[in-house]
């Protein structure tokens, strides 16, 4: 019994340490219970069972999944309970690999083993396509970035590395203690607090130090806060542009730069045919607008779709509607300025498992059909771009175009830095899931990329929270959920390129090769071993 309760309390301790509503601290213990309860399972039962170790982790995992991210529920049940009960059954299955190597090897081999069999965990979360990263660690200090400015050299894997040194270290001396090692615990104690202090220390240093880009442009960010239950995909796109461009009136001036509306705020209908947008009235409505503004530039998110009558044509994306009848369709962001003739566009390419794309449709499809998990969104398959899509701006800035979830992906917006993005424009709806903390914590997420690639946030959201973030990862200013109206202020842009930039997520990397060296390590040693015997 005493097992299982240590399991839930790592559990709740997890929860607890989560944005936007814990506190992160909690996490630097959170796995200790969890470890010490595999820990006397392991040790003190002659045959230990690999499904009784896979249920105590569960029982950890399910318990900080369900608090977290219960939100799912108000957008569908299925998708909620989906998303709990495999994320769960992921982590879990990381425990019973940690548990497989622990019994065969001693306490260092076996920790790294765990931390570096997590790290790669994470970094799946981040390319396959069942990616659900919500929950990586690092994440859980995006309300408390003036702890982790050095996020610029790691990243948040390098928040998620931080978490559990210092959870190992900590159950080290539980171990000690519980063995009844006679010692002093000042150093250990001491060790463990300088292991939280000392990076915080060089975060408030860096913080301090840092020097924001000198260059500005002016920014206008519109909410029109549209239900996308009841008003959105009813709402013809003439309404729409109405409203948009009667916000931005109140706002912009001659000297505004950049006017960003939302994700998929032209979305009447099916969407806008991507063969005839340079020709459509939504694209004349907002041309004629801007014409009465030379260095105006306006990015907002559209619906579109393209047809095909033949399979020659299709891509494995596209949707069968009828015969003779296949349709591409696409979440996409596009630039109107008073320069360009022909409009740049950029696909959606981070896609939401389930509502934008089926996972391994090759193997699931013929067994799911056309069955989608409902997280919120249109149920028909998104068509991507292979790369990320910069946006040049009349005075020569350049950003990129980011659309919802995409800004969850902490290298795949560093790869729009690379490309040569200034500044990050994320646009989203994230009214799907009500106000819970879906929406805030989604708002909290983007800071970690402010940090990450030392560029400022312009982030227009459909229904809120809609914000400017600065180059540190502070919000400079936003407008509250379910707010109807308009940001006006200044955003700072660059040129240089941070570490995490230049390198990706080069934490995950190094880890996945300690975690295959010490697992084929240990199983060819214990092999040899019993060959001896």
């Amino acid at each position: 019994m005493k097992n299982w309760l240590l399991a839930v309390v790592s559990g709740i301790l997890l929860a607890l340490g989560w944005p936007t509503y814990g506190f992160p601290g909690l996490l630097f213990i959170a796995f200790v219970p969890l470890l010490w309860a595999e820990y006397n399972y392991r040790t003190k039962v002659s045959k230990p069972r690999k499904s009784v170790v896979l249920a105590l982790g569960y029982t950890s995992f399910f318990t900080w999944n369900l608090i977290a991210t219960y939100w799912l529920y108000f957008s569908t049940v299925f998708g909620m309970v989906f998303a709990v009960l495999v994320n769960s059954l992921l982590m879990a299955l990381v425990f019973v690999l940690y548990h497989v190597v622990a019994k065969r090897s001693n306490f260092r081999t076996s920790t790294i083993f765990l931390v570096s069999l997590w790290l790669v965990f994470e970094r799946l979360h981040l390319e396959w396509e069942f990616a659900w990263p919500w929950l990586n660690l690092g994440n859980a200090f995006s309300e408390y970035t003036g702890w982790i400015q050095w996020y610029e050299y790691t990243g948040a894997s390098g928040g998620a590395l931080w978490v559990w040194i210092i959870n190992v270290v900590i159950f080290y001396e539980v171990l000690a203690f519980q063995k009844g090692t006679k010692r002093n615990y000042f150093p250990a104690i001491l060790k463990a607090g300088l292991l939280i202090l000392i990076p915080i220390g060089v975060s408030q240093f860096v913080l301090q130090r840092y020097l924001h880009g000198e260059d500005t442009i002016d920014v206008v960010v519109l909410q029109p806060n549209i239900n996308p239950y009841t008003e959105k995909y009813t709402t013809t796109n003439k309404r729409i542009g109405d409203l948009l461009f009667s916000l931005a009136a109140e706002e912009i001036d001659q000297g505004t730069d950049l006017l960003v509306a939302p994700e998929t705020v032209y979305a009447e209908g099916f969407g806008i045919d991507l063969d005839r947008f340079e020709f459509s009235a939504e694209k004349r409505r907002a041309k004629n607008f801007l014409s009465a503004h030379p260095k105006l530039n306006y990015i907002a998110g559209v619906q579109f779709y393209r047809k095909h009558s033949t399979e020659k044509t299709i891509l494995p994306t596209s949707n069968y509607v009828r015969e003779n009848l296949w349709v591409d369709t696409y979440n996409s962001a596009f630039l109107l300025n008073n320069q360009r003739i022909e409009t740049p566009v950029y696909h959606k390419s981070k896609l939401v498992v389930g509502v934008e794309n089926l996972p391994y449709q090759s193997v699931l499809k013929p067994i799911l059909g056309d069955v989608m998990l409902d997280l919120g969104g249109t149920v028909m398959m998104k068509t991507t771009q292979e790369d990320r899509e910069i946006f040049s701006l009349t005075n020569g800035v350049a950003v990129a175009p980011i659309i919802c979830y995409e800004s969850v992906f902490g290298d795949y917006l560093a790869g729009y830095v690379r490309n040569g993005a200034q500044v990050l424009a994320i646009i989203t709806n994230d009214a799907w899931w009500g106000n819970t903390q879906g929406h805030k914590q989604h708002l909290s997420y983007a800071r970690l990329r402010a940090i990450e690639t030392r560029r400022s946030v312009v982030r227009s959201a459909n229904t809120g929270i809609s914000a400017l973030i600065d180059e540190t990862g502070k919000i400079t200013t936003s407008l509250g959920y379910e707010q109807q109206g308009t940001l006006k202020g200044k955003v700072t842009y660059n040129d240089k390129e941070t570490l995490y930039v230049t390198l990706g997520d080069y934490i995950p990397r190094i880890a996945r090769f300690l975690a295959l060296f010490l697992f084929l390590f240990t199983m060819i040693k214990q092999k040899h071993t019993m060959k001896r015997k």
